[in-house]
């Protein structure tokens, strides 16, 4: 379908042109009139005279067609001006329901607005920036809530609470950013509005910085009840002194919906900041991972948050990855998430690299759900001796343990690996992680490798993990124990 636009006002300045052309040309036409239809015959013979005749018939004509013409020229100014005039009469009709529906919209507001002080729909107004105003809340029907006002520059005040989205329909505000602090911790950000049955939580605010410690980032809002994911977590602040902020703990989800991440944990000159924790999920959604550890310069690197636990058949969320640090130990990584009823426990976090000391240790798994596996557990961070791997989670009911970690590589000597998880029923043992290896051209070490998790009354024990590459080796981890009714022991790992 195709579409025009029509501005009246040039519509009438066309045809004001036009009837100036044909104005004009019929001047010239009048003044042509006697000097062509009056021509002389040049003598008085036959032939001179039927020349003169024919001119002056073709002038004749000519004249004719003029007219003609300029009664198509005068039908179509008429056409022109009178098509301006419908649109400028269509414009000035619009004009009047182009106000109809914001009109019937306030009709419907006006009670709630006056008892409850908030409309049946609508979006609700943003906090303003630098006062740390909460925002808005949406129609109680229908809307989004509006985002928080960040907090005063300079004095560490927390930013201002999203508001909450409709009860049916409508997001949640974000949360607003928390003020630096000129001589203190800075501000925490401002929790995400939360949704109503369909729609997203709002993320958390950003924690501000602090010349002391960084200030916490906001906690997200849950998402819908229903349908919608939930908001992040914020990032923490960071902390130009001493300690990064913590990262904001993810948004729950709804009944289908996801739980929002963990955020990030901030930059700290001493330690940095711990990774929020991840979202819970709904029944049916994905649990959120959890944060980050943050940067550290001169300190040990900030752990990762803890994955989400998951929902009834909703996968439990990663755990963080550890901090780096230069000078230090690097964070260790964040735990996996315990799994729901049917499904399994989170992978557990990397540890974060310490890079001229030890490496962050690998997070340990999830444990699994009634029906489901543990998590694997992270690998451990690399650094001058390299981080343990984390264990692996344990099954569930009915499940088999998680995997261990592997051990992270070092300069001088690799990282233990983690032990495989234990199977508590019917299932498994999780199979032992390698040890790291170590890189250096001095005498080193490599990393034990895991022992194999054992299993209890039906399953096979899991594999022990072969020792890290090294000038001196790492030995290799035992098997597990084979279940009590059926089942074989684990392998032994290589040296």
């Amino acid at each position: 379908m195709s579409f025009l636009i029509a501005i009246p006002e040039m519509v009438a300045a066309a045809a004001d042109d036009v009837a100036r052309i044909g104005s004009a040309l019929a001047t010239a036409n009048a003044a042509a009139v006697v000097p062509t239809t009056g021509i002389s015959a040049a003598a008085t013979d036959e032939v001179s005279t039927a020349v003169a005749a024919l001119f002056s018939g073709h002038a004749r004509a000519f004249q004719a067609l003029t007219a003609q013409a300029a009664a198509f020229h005068d039908q179509f100014i008429q056409a022109l001006n009178a098509g301006a005039a419908s649109y400028a009469a269509a414009e000035s009709a619009n004009a009047a329901l182009q106000t109809l529906g914001q009109d019937i919209l306030a009709l419907i507001n006006a009670p709630s607005q006056a008892v409850l002080g908030r409309p049946l729909i609508g979006n609700g107004a943003n906090g303003t920036p630098e006062t740390g105003q909460n925002g808005a809340p949406g129609g109680i029907l229908l809307g989004n809530g509006g985002a928080g006002g960040s907090g005063k520059s300079g004095t560490g005040q927390p930013g201002g609470r999203g508001g909450a989205g409709g009860l049916l329909f409508g997001y949640g505000g974000a949360g607003g950013a928390g003020a630096a602090s000129d001589s203190g911790v800075g501000g925490t950000g401002g929790q995400g509005g939360n949704a109503g049955l369909f729609g997203a939580g709002g993320a958390g605010g950003t924690g501000g910085q602090g010349i002391t410690d960084g200030g916490a980032g906001g906690i997200g809002g849950r998402g819908g009840l229903l349908f919608g994911g939930a908001g992040a977590g914020g990032t923490g602040g960071i902390g130009l002194n001493d300690h990064g902020g913590t990262g904001g703990q993810g948004g729950a989800g709804g009944l289908f919906g996801g739980g929002g991440a963990g955020g990030a944990g901030g930059e700290g000159n001493s330690r940095g900041g711990t990774g929020g924790q991840g979202g819970a999920a709904g029944l049916f959604g994905t649990a959120g991972p959890g944060g980050a550890g943050g940067f550290s310069a001169n300190g040990n690197g900030g752990d990762g948050g803890t994955g989400g636990s998951g929902g009834l058949f909703g996968s439990a969320g990663t755990g963080g990855n550890g901090g780096t640090s230069v000078t230090a130990d690097g964070g260790s990584g964040g735990s996996g998430g315990a799994g729901g009823i049917f499904s399994s426990g989170g992978t557990g976090g990397t540890g974060g690299a310490g890079t001229s000391q030890l490496g962050g240790f690998g997070g340990s798994g999830g444990s699994g759900g009634l029906f489901s596996s543990g998590g694997a557990g992270g690998a451990g961070g690399f650094g001058d001796i390299g981080g343990p791997g984390g264990s692996g989670g344990f099954g569930g009911l009915i499940g088999s343990g998680g995997a261990g970690g592997a051990g992270g590589d070092g300069n001088a000597a690799g990282g233990n690996g983690g032990f495989g998880g234990m199977a508590l029923f019917i299932g498994s043992g999780g199979n032992g992680g390698a040890g790291g290896n170590a890189v250096s051209i001095a005498p080193t070490v490599g990393g034990q490798g895991g022992n194999g998790g054992s299993a209890n009354l039906i399953g096979n024990g899991g594999n022990g993990g072969n020792g890290g590459f090294a000038k001196t080796p790492g030995a290799g981890g035992d098997g597990g124990t084979g279940g009590r009714l059926l089942g074989q022991n684990g392998l032994n790992g290589l040296p």
